[in-house]
């Protein structure tokens, strides 16, 4: 039973990870509902940041030549300090209202990127640092940095390339500044997984080289919806879990 299960997460992770090419984020999202099958909460999120970051450094070697590094400096520094703060208050706050903020942080920062998509509001260059804070806050507390980050960067790099390279390289800072963090407090129950996580780690390389095929291939919206759909859907999960175990209900 347990293989079968290795095998499924081991293509849903394929799946996810060449879908979240072209949209710019999602990946998180979608493998923290199939790690949450073998870990709880606080684990669940730091094993899904190491085979995020895997995922996102092989999406940029593959695309290196299309960031745009004025956004990286625009965004970069206040994304580091918000993933530091994120990840040290992960490791501090109880699984169920953890699981209880990873519920309305994934019902929240999509509807936040709808509502920016259909008022066609341009933000603001100054508010850069706001929102790489927020991302790398949230990145660090729960693992979902993408939607909000995408509120901020898709506009100012309309070309998907460029998006998705330069989305690679921010999300990677993110991931690379909370794992040691996460492996700190989090570390022993990391290093069981011996087995699950190279396998999926694996999983996301193979789901990128799938991925940058479909980058010229499909329509950036109608993925970016599919994977919003799936988001809320599982925010609204986390919470009715969360809320049940603290005796809400």
């Amino acid at each position: 039973m347990e293989l079968v299960l290795i095998v499924v997460s081991m293509i849903i992770t394929i799946l996810a990870a060449a879908l979240t090419v072209p949209a710019g984020f999602g990946l998180a999202t979608m493998l923290t509902p199939v790690i949450l099958l073998w870990l709880p909460p606080h684990e669940a999120v730091a094993a899904v940041a190491i085979i995020h970051g895997a995922h996102n450094a092989w999406k940029l070697k593959l695309l290196r030549s299309s960031v745009d590094f004025s956004a990286v400096k625009r965004y970069g520094w206040a994304l580091v300090i918000g993933a530091i703060i994120g990840a040290v208050l992960h490791s501090h706050i109880p699984s169920d209202p953890l699981l209880l903020v990873v519920g309305v942080a994934l019902i929240v920062l999509p509807i936040l990127s709808v509502t920016e998509r259909w008022t066609n509001i341009r933000l603001p260059d100054t508010e850069d640092r706001i929102g790489g804070f927020g991302s790398g806050f949230f990145g660090g507390l729960t693992g979902h940095q993408g939607a909000l980050r995408a509120m901020f960067l898709q506009k100012r790099l309309p070309d998907k390339v460029a998006y998705a390279a330069t989305a690679s390289i921010l999300a990677l800072a993110v991931d690379l500044t909370r794992i040691p963090i996460y492996i700190m407090f989090e570390g022993s129950a990391i290093l069981d997984e011996y087995i699950l996580i190279p396998c999926l780690v694996l999983s996301a390389i193979l789901g990128v080289n799938l991925g940058k095929r479909w980058l010229t291939k499909w329509k950036q919206t109608h993925i970016r919806s599919g994977i919003l759909i799936a988001i809320v859907a599982s925010g609204i999960m986390y919470i009715a879990e969360a809320t049940k175990n603290l005796g809400y209900w």
